[in-house]
């Protein structure tokens, strides 16, 4: 009987929400072309962006934010790493962009969907390069003498 590890298995799940809110979202993208040539298409692709890229991004993020709190319960610094600063900052706005791109779909603007799309790219980037970005140095605690060892050094 295979073992899971709730980090590994909420990871795993993390990673499919993403790629199919973003494989939705590229669907969208290139239907976005035939809307303006067929009169039966009208609106397809902002409820498409709606229905799916929306709902998978937003289960992603709730799933990354469970990672970064199974990570803090586990005793780590996730946020000594660089790279997680600029993470969040582009899901932030991935995330802004996505809401928004469903309404300026159905108004035949493609502003919005193309910057959630690059902005997905760009957080993939960051998280397959995380070296590239560093870390911080912890610095060590002072310790405090215990008073038994206090004791033995007299």
């Amino acid at each position: 009987m295979p073992h899971f590890i709730l980090y590994d298995l909420i990871k795993w799940l993390h990673v499919l929400a993403m790629a199919l809110g973003m494989g939705a979202a590229m669907v969208a993208l290139v239907l976005v072309g035939f809307e303006d040539s067929r009169e039966d298409l009208k609106g397809l692709t902002g409820q498409l962006w709606k229905r799916t890229t929306s709902w998978a991004l937003r289960i992603a993020v709730v799933l990354g934010l469970i990672l970064l709190g199974l990570k803090f319960q586990a005793g780590q610094h996730p946020f000594d790493n660089a790279y997680l600063h600029w993470k969040l900052t582009l899901v932030f706005f991935l995330l802004m962009f996505s809401e928004m791109s469903p309404k300026a779909l159905l108004a035949a603007k493609r502003g919005a969907p193309m910057l959630a799309f690059v902005l997905f790219l760009l957080v993939s980037f960051v998280s397959v390069n995380k070296a590239a970005f560093g870390t911080k140095v912890r610095k060590s605690e002072p310790s405090i003498p215990v008073a038994g060892a206090l004791e033995a050094g007299r």
